[in-house]
Order: C-alpha cells, then structure tokens, then sequence
C-alpha cells in the first residue's frame, strides 16, 4: 500500500484526476514546465506541425546520452582514435548499437531539421499573426541559426572515427570552406589547428562536437521554445482566433475581480486571444504530455530500428597518403559539392572558381535571403498558419524549387558521381582506377 502510494506520488501529474490538478502538474513538474497550462486541440494534431520540433529534441536527447556513453570509451588522439572506435564497434557490449545510434540520430536530426523548417515556411509560420508582441521572424532567425548549428555538430562528428571515410570526407568539407574571400584560409586554419588534418584538428572537431556545439545547440533551443510561448504558441491558434472574429462569437461571460468589488463582463487587464477558450482547448497534462510520450518512443524506436539495418561503418585507418576515388563529403553537404562541380567553367582564359561561387557565395546569398524573407513576406494575415497558403502560392513555388535543387544535387552527389566526379547512371559499372598516392 506504502508503494502504490509513493508511486501515485511520482505520476500524478503525469494523469491528473481534476482541472485543478491538470493545472497544478505542469507547475510541478520539471518536464512540464516548458508548457502551457493549456493548449489548443489544433495544436496538438499531427497533420499541423507534423511534431517535427519534438521529434528533433528528442533525437537531440538520443544524442546527449549516447554520445555520453560514447566518451567513456573513445580516445581523441590519432593514434589511439581507430583503435578505440574499433574496440567500441567489436569488443564493447552493446558498443556497435551505441556507435550506430549516435550515427543514425545525427544523421536524422539533420534531416528532420531541415523539413521542420521546411513546414514553418509552407505554413507561414514565420510571420506574425494576430497577438499581441509576437516576433515570429526572430524565431525563424533562431531556427535557421539552429540549423547551420546541427549541421557543424554533424560534421565535427564526421571525423571522430579517424578512418578514411572520415578523414576525407572532412578534407573535402575544409577544402570548401578555405575558399572564402578574406577569411576563408583563416576559418579553416582555425577549425584544424594549423594547414593540415592532424592532432589539432581532431581535438578541436572533438572538443566542439562534444561541448561547445552541444552548449550552443541547448541555449538555442531554449531560446527558441521561449521565444514560441511568448509569440502564443504555434501559428495556427492565430488562424482559430481570426475565424472567431469572422464568426462574430460573443465573449463568454465571466466575473472580474477588483478592489472595488465584483463586476461582470471581461478584464481589461487581460484579454486572451480566444473568445471562448474552454472550447477550443484542453489540459496539457495529460493531453500534450501523453503525445510527447508516444512521439518520443516512436522516434527512439525509428532511430533503433534503422541502426539496426543500416550499421555505422567503419573503414581502413586514415592515411593522408592515400586518397579514396572519388573523396565525398558528408551526405547532407553533396550538394555543395556537386554545386562546385558545376560552377567550375573555364572561358577563355578565365576559370571561375567553383568552391567560391558553389560552395560559399550562392549558399550564403541562400541563407541571407531565408532570414530577410519574413520581412519581404507582406502577403495578408490570414496566410499565417495555413499549409500552402494561395496568397502565398508564388513563395511557396519558388521555396519548394530551392529544396528540390538542393535534394536533386545531394542525390546525384550521392549515387550518380563516380571515379574522377564522373557521371555514372546507377546501372553503369564504375571503372576500376588505382588509388592516389
């Protein structure tokens, strides 16, 4: 009995039994407390956000604790590096699980964090709706910033193991960004510790991956879970409220408190921007805490399952003397790569300079114009919220172009480039060549 009573201790703010109680439980508990006491029935659909945000916090968490356990066992040095990693991937119980579930959550982070933002844009997300003191743009800042963050935290990663795949891979990566005017040779002097992949270089991709990026990652996350309550949740509430006003739905009467006594009719100290809340929405506890349950085991038992098909790999040792044909960099930055292929002309006399033109002026002139659109965006209010927008029909077309380019690179960098950055169809056998030394 003592245990069925501790125990209801533990939950029961997990499965409050009253409105009281649903209330009290999300000021109670720590999880909670990110939250609402309320929360729309909207919200809470799948077919809106899709949960992707959640679904990205927790491969984050997935992250956090394998990479925790991942530490205790690797050796950030490149003569004990392979060995460790190998040690992990053989000798460790369970330790080819933890490797490949690190590998795959970051490999998964990076993708849905790209289609979350891809949602907040076809959604409209970015815009400011009917509240008062919303600052969604920011937020879309925050995300875009977030984002660039998940893909150095990827690619830090990239070069722990001290294979060939990793060495390379980093190689071709640095070698994009030391193209950049003014700063390009410094950047990548900086990220290596000096002009080439050695020591210094794998203890600062091991010190940035494990804390600073992670540190940075953490803070950004608050700041943009912050930053959604302030500006009243997620988008589509704006949409709710706005068809109330359409509706012309009168103000639930209610009683106001004051010094001077009791009066009828609504506050004119707080005005919520639901007409009638109680019909619209529902307790966050154990509404909203019982999907992020169920999202999190699904995304966790996802992340498993794929580990458990498509293992980490693990190839030779890195050999700086011995350069694979063709050297590829991470998948999520192929399209980079094949965007330099393809910006490499030579007229005249004159060669353009792909890893400029490719790899850093038409990405940044990308990223530059995602954090402006929100304030070149003047499509109407009622576009806010709504999945492909008609008044937003033309941005939408020219965004979705964006992500098709870019996955269509990534694709062709990924399975069409052979020997020599050859084009090579999927059924075409690539030509044997003998390795560079």
């Amino acid at each position: 009995m003592e245990v069925k009573k501790v125990w209801q201790q533990l939950t029961w703010t997990w499965k409050p039994e009253s409105e009281r109680e649903a209330g009290d439980s999300i000021v109670r508990n720590f999880l909670l407390h990110w939250f609402p006491a309320k929360v729309t029935r909207q919200s809470l659909s799948f077919s809106y956000s899709l949960w992707l945000g959640t679904v990205s916090a927790v491969l984050f968490l997935v992250l956090t604790v394998t990479g925790v356990v991942l530490m205790f066992l690797y050796v950030p040095s490149v003569e004990r590096a392979y060995q460790s990693v190998k040690d992990i991937e053989y000798t460790v119980s369970y330790g080819s699980f933890i490797r490949g579930l690190h590998r795959i959550a970051a490999h998964l982070m990076v993708a849905v964090v790209f289609l979350h933002m891809v949602r907040v844009f076809l959604t409209g997300a970015y815009k400011n709706g009917t509240g008062a003191g919303q600052n969604r743009p920011l937020n879309w800042i925050i995300g875009i910033v977030l984002l660039l963050a998940t893909f150095l935290l990827s690619f830090t990663g990239y070069l722990l193991p001290w294979d060939q795949l990793a060495f390379w891979a980093i190689t071709v990566g640095t070698n994009i960004a030391s193209a950049g005017p003014v700063v390009g040779e410094k950047i990548r002097f900086l990220l290596l510790g000096g002009n080439e992949i050695a020591q210094n270089a794998l203890l600062r991709f091991y010190v940035l991956h494990c804390f600073f990026l992670p540190a940075l990652l953490l803070l950004l996350v608050s700041w943009h879970m912050w930053r959604l309550r302030k500006d009243g949740g997620l988008a589509c509430v704006d949409q709710l409220a706005l068809r109330q006003k359409l509706e012309d739905v009168p103000p639930a009467k209610v009683k106001t408190y004051s010094l001077l006594g009791i009066t009828s009719g609504r506050t004119v100290h707080v005005e919520t921007a639901l007409v009638d809340e109680d019909r619209h929405t529902v307790s966050s506890s154990p509404h909203l805490a019982w999907r992020l349950v169920l999202v999190m085991v699904a995304t966790v038992a996802l992340a498993a399952l794929l580990t458990l098909v498509a293992p980490a790999p693990l190839e030779e040792p890195a050999n700086p003397t011995v350069t694979p044909n063709p050297a590829k960099a991470p998948w999520y930055f192929l399209w980079l790569q094949e965007l330099v292929t393809d910006t490499t002309a030579k007229i005249g006399d004159f060669t353009v300079n792909g890893a400029l033109v490719g790899g850093i002026l038409i990405p940044g002139i990308l990223v530059l114009l995602l954090a402006a659109w929100p304030y070149l965006d003047k499509s109407q209010v009622e576009s806010t919220g709504v999945w492909l927008a008609e008044a937003r029909r033309r941005q939408n077309l020219v965004f979705l172009a964006i992500v098709v380019v870019v996955l269509v690179l990534t694709i062709v960098g990924t399975f069409l480039r052979g020997p020599n950055w050859d084009f090579f169809w999927p059924w075409e056998a690539w030509p044997e060549t003998p390795k560079h030394f």
